[in-house]
């Protein structure tokens, strides 16, 4: 009798957990995804939601309260044998191209060029609706970045907040006195152990701790993380506790379907459970201001390149992203007049490919052909190339710096040049330019201690 009391109270309890979770199915709005090169590794959108639906007061004003916005932005890298992970933050002030989006009347927006947390504000237009949002979000996330989007948890406000409560709190060291009077968190120097409404306002504040940026916000953000991580664990023997917990996290996240709901989740979880907190990584990604492009612009930032292609092509090919790997490497020894190169131009600045081409030439490249780009509005340079031409992109990278680097389907040698906003700043990386201010790589584990 006993074990079928226990059995039919895990079942009751599996259904409720279930049933608790949001699964939407928005494959049919993204359009042509990037090739899985690596199936069994995992890249998953961790969206946080700072919608006010049924928030409450005291999370934003009401001009906000009929749109929402992608508040925290990371995406998750399982490897595929699942002995490391990569957490990779994007800054919500990133200027990127948005690509065309759903938007909740039935409309789709137009392509655009703004900071990436809007992306998930274009489709939580007209209803909040946050499957439209992740949609937009992931579209926006691997255009920029080539990287797949296998699956994405969404969690909103109240859900973090009942998350930590249930776990009776999550600790936090501050080695200074934090005093915010927009999240209403005060607190002494020192350890603490934060309620559910401090743990948001440790983690949404922004202006008055650290050096006021979104870059310092996710810093704290992320070894936040990783001391809520540790409490799950020390809660582990504590079934109350627990499901408290799981009851929290399911009733306010929203996944895609394809996960598998409570047991994709569960498996996913046991895949992991003999990872390391050491091979855990989280990172940001490295950016500069964009008022080096737009000297108007003292809010957004953009990518540093190649830095920045560089861990994309690594989240795409299943590698670990290290600081050797984003070292300058000297350019590949191959001739420019190997190298067959084409020149667009993205930007309004007339005859800029034309310019740049001339450069190039004398330079010794092949230049095949100039024109301009199917968009005048982009923000980064890019060098495109086939498999089995990345020795000759290298070396055009080696002339143009910043410019990304994106593997394109297809064959050949030949390699396109699109010039965009950040073409002739001082966004440069290599040898004998100047030292750019910009966030560096700064990685840290999930076994730092939140003080580190």
């Amino acid at each position: 009798m006993l074990v079928l009391i226990g059995v039919l109270g895990t079942y009751f309890v599996y259904q409720h957990l279930n049933a608790n979770l949001r699964q939407v199915d928005i494959s049919g709005e993204l359009g042509r995804q990037p090739v899985d090169l690596h199936p069994q590794a995992e890249n998953i959108l961790l969206l946080g939601s700072d919608t006010r639906i049924g928030q409450g007061r005291g999370y934003g004003s009401a001009a906000v309260i009929n749109t929402d916005h992608s508040d925290t932005l990371m995406v998750v890298h399982i490897a595929a044998d699942r002995k490391w992970a990569d957490i990779m933050s994007i800054p919500r002030d990133s200027w990127v191209n948005i690509p065309a989006c759903k938007e909740g009347n039935g409309q789709m927006s137009s392509p655009t060029t703004f900071k990436i947390n809007e992306a998930f504000t274009f489709g939580t237009l007209y209803g909040n609706n946050t499957d439209l949002g992740v949609a937009c979000t992931i579209k926006t996330v691997e255009k920029n970045t080539g990287i797949r989007i296998d699956h994405f948890v969404a969690i909103n406000f109240a859900g973090f907040r009942d998350m930590v409560n249930a776990i009776g709190g999550v600790p936090e060291c501050n080695i200074t006195a934090i005093n915010d009077p927009k999240s209403g968190l005060h607190l002494s120097a020192g350890h603490h152990l934060l309620n559910g409404a401090e743990a948001l306002g440790y983690v949404r504040a922004r202006y008055t701790l650290g050096d006021g940026s979104d870059l310092g916000r996710i810093g704290r953000q992320q070894a936040f993380m990783s001391s809520l991580v540790d409490r799950v664990k020390s809660k582990l023997l504590n079934p109350v506790a627990v499901y408290q917990f799981l009851d929290a996290a399911t009733r306010s996240i929203t996944i895609d379907n394809q996960l598998g709901g409570i047991k994709g989740l569960y498996d996913l979880a046991s895949s992991l459970k003999n990872l390391p907190p050491s091979q855990v990584t989280f990172f940001t990604l490295p950016t500069y201001p964009r008022y080096y492009v737009d000297p108007t612009d003292l809010a957004d930032v953009m990518w540093t390149q190649p830095e920045d292609s560089l861990i994309f092509q690594a989240f795409r090919n299943d590698t670990l992203v290290t600081k050797a790997m984003l070292r300058h490497h000297p350019a590949p020894q191959l001739s420019p007049a190997a190298v067959s190169l084409a020149v667009l131009n993205g930007t309004y600045s007339y005859g800029l490919q034309d310019t740049v081409a001339a450069t190039l030439q004398q330079d010794g490249f092949k230049i095949t052909r100039t024109g301009q780009a199917s968009t005048q509005t982009l923000t980064q340079t890019v060098i495109k190339y086939h498999p089995g031409g990345q020795q000759a992109a290298e070396l055009v990278a080696a002339k143009v710096h910043g410019a990304a680097l994106l593997q394109v389907p297809g064959t050949g040698t030949a390699v396109t040049l699109v010039l965009g906003g950040n073409y002739g700043t001082t966004a440069h990386t290599g040898p004998g330019t100047a030292p750019l201010p910009a966030s560096s790589f700064a990685p840290r584990t999930a076994s730092q201690s939140i003080c580190t």
